[in-house]
């Protein structure tokens, strides 16, 4: 399958690439708490998933299940002309993060809260919630912005994705809601995702880390990262909910950035 552009996507900084991949429903906005920070190092590259955010469906249909989605993404960054980049992903990105890792396309993985980690039922219930969310997302506009004016509404709003709702603004909550909600592959990829299960063995330097108050996936799955990948770098993201980039933007930059520097070649001090 071939994955055509235009893809929607933020670049900014100089250095080695860095990847940035959202979770289910969201898009490349999602990392603007990390993003500048993460520039100062890397050139970083934020996208929309094909189907997320301001990428279009593709002409050929979506992947029907996580291999097809890797070869996509992986032609992606061919056309971005990224041989072997880092990559940092959430929750769906997350797990396509350590999967391009597995297929040794990528120089290292930060998964952050990733999918492919819970049992079936948490699975179901982690899909279930986020159909919840999307459900709610398509409220008026107009009661939508207002409720946002709230910063006890939007705490209330953001509180099953975030331990620190209050910290997101409310120019954001109302993007990241409308993100949701125009999401065209979300079902597609939720009923594609069901089953889906982490099994691969990475060779590249891989960081693992999971908010401690995740309400999405489960903290638990954590353990079973740990099991399955033994020689991972594990951080537990104390306080943080499922998108750990708005409730600690400085503890998730240094995260990704340890990963990167441990994948990176040596460099001479100068004296």
């Amino acid at each position: 399958m071939t994955m055509e552009l235009p893809l929607s996507y933020e670049r900014r900084g100089a250095g080695e690439p860095l990847v940035l991949l959202h979770g289910i429903g969201h898009h490349w906005q999602a990392w603007q708490p990390v993003l500048d920070r993460l520039a100062e190092t890397h050139d970083v590259i934020a996208i929309d998933l094909p189907g997320f955010g301001r990428s279009p469906l593709p002409a050929a249909g979506l992947p029907q299940d996580m291999p097809q989605l890797v070869t996509a993404i992986s032609e992606i960054l061919d056309q971005l002309g990224l041989e072997r980049p880092h990559v940092a992903g959430n929750s769906l990105g997350g797990a396509i993060a350590l999967e391009l890792a597995a297929a040794g396309r990528v120089a290292s993985a930060t998964a952050l809260s990733p999918a492919g980690f819970c049992t079936p039922r948490q699975l179901r219930r982690a899909l279930w919630l986020l159909g919840m969310l999307r459900y709610a997302a398509h409220l008026p506009r107009p009661v939508l912005r207002a409720t946002y004016r709230s910063s006890l509404l939007r705490a209330m709003s953001f509180g099953l994705l975030l331990s620190r709702p209050r910290r997101i603004t409310a120019e954001a909550a109302l993007a990241d809601t409308l993100a949701l909600r125009n999401a065209r592959a979300f079902r597609a990829v939720a009923r594609s995702g069901r089953r889906y299960g982490f099994r691969g063995a990475p060779r590249v330097p891989v960081t693992i880390a999971w908010g401690t108050r995740d309400r999405i996936l489960p903290y638990e799955g954590a353990d079973l990262a740990r099991e399955l990948l033994p020689t991972a770098t594990h951080i537990d993201l104390v306080g943080c909910g499922h998108v750990p980039m708005h409730d600690d933007p400085e503890l998730v930059a240094a995260v990704i950035l340890s990963t990167t520097t441990a994948a990176s070649p040596a460099r001479e001090v100068s004296g």
